[in-house]
């Protein structure tokens, strides 16, 4: 009788031990994933990026303001201690710094570990600049797009300077273009000041400044009083990326 008991308690149990091993097997019941905010922070120089309001000098001595700083960020990958990556899924961001809500956005389903840095890319890959009308950050209305055969604007800055050659001193860079030699996409890796830990349980902060001085800086220098308009894809707006792409820093990564 003892041992007929013992399996009908065995029995009665087993359902779940079955649904504790299949919780367990849950990666996201197991508190397998993280969270992890990035936030961008444009810059000029030592200075934070004011539009309108403050004059900058770049490094040809020429000074200027700034209207519009927009640009895309894309196919966003971090990159483990241990050589392990985490490749966003839909990873489309556009940061506008008159719209600072769109500086900074959570990325989630991070397997937990230790992370060091972030690659991304600088403006939208070639497959999503044929695709036709998209919604979302890619959204046309947002002013980011020429045409359906021209593609996206990966970056577009707009201000004003004395030694622009235009008759209003306006300075218009709108960088685009993602065939050929003239390409603007860039892809860049930028290391953590220190490394995170992903868990299920905290959410880290990572500080990402871009410093639109660098823009004009290396290895391009740019005189405003030759180059002020660029509006297509071609050499000018090749040099410009050239330059952009050293623009982004990591200044904090922790909680």
């Amino acid at each position: 009788m003892k041992n007929i008991f013992k399996l009908v308690v065995i029995w009665s149990c087993a359902p779940l031990l079955i649904a504790s091993c299949r919780k367990a097997d849950n990666p996201s019941a197991a508190g397998n994933t993280g969270k992890v905010k990035l936030e961008f922070f444009n810059v000029a120089g030592g200075s934070n990026l004011n539009l309108n309001t403050q004059w900058y000098k770049n490094a040809n001595g020429d000074s200027f303001t700034v209207s519009t700083f927009n640009y895309y960020i894309s196919n966003i990958v971090l990159n483990g201690a241990s050589g392990q990556t985490y490749i966003e899924p839909e990873s489309y961001h556009l940061i506008q710094q008159s719209d600072l809500t769109s500086t900074s956005f959570d990325m989630a389903n991070i397997p937990v570990g230790t992370y060091t840095s972030v690659t991304f890319t600088i403006g939208v890959d070639s497959a999503h600049n044929v695709s036709g009308a998209q919604s979302g950050a890619l959204d046309p209305s947002y002013g980011m797009f020429w045409t359906w055969k021209s593609g996206y604007i990966m970056l577009k800055m707009e201000g004003n300077s004395p030694k622009s050659t235009a008759s209003d001193g306006a300075l218009t860079f709108h960088c685009g273009g993602f065939t050929g030699g003239n390409s603007v996409l860039k892809t860049v890796t930028v290391n953590f000041p220190n490394s995170i830990d992903i868990t299920s349980a905290t959410l880290p902060h990572v500080h990402l400044q871009a410093d639109v001085l660098k823009m004009f800086q290396s290895p391009n220098k740019i005189d405003f009083a030759v180059e002020s308009y660029t509006m297509s894809a071609g050499v000018a707006a090749k040099a410009l990326a050239d330059n952009y792409a050293n623009m982004f820093t990591s200044t904090y990564a922790g909680l």
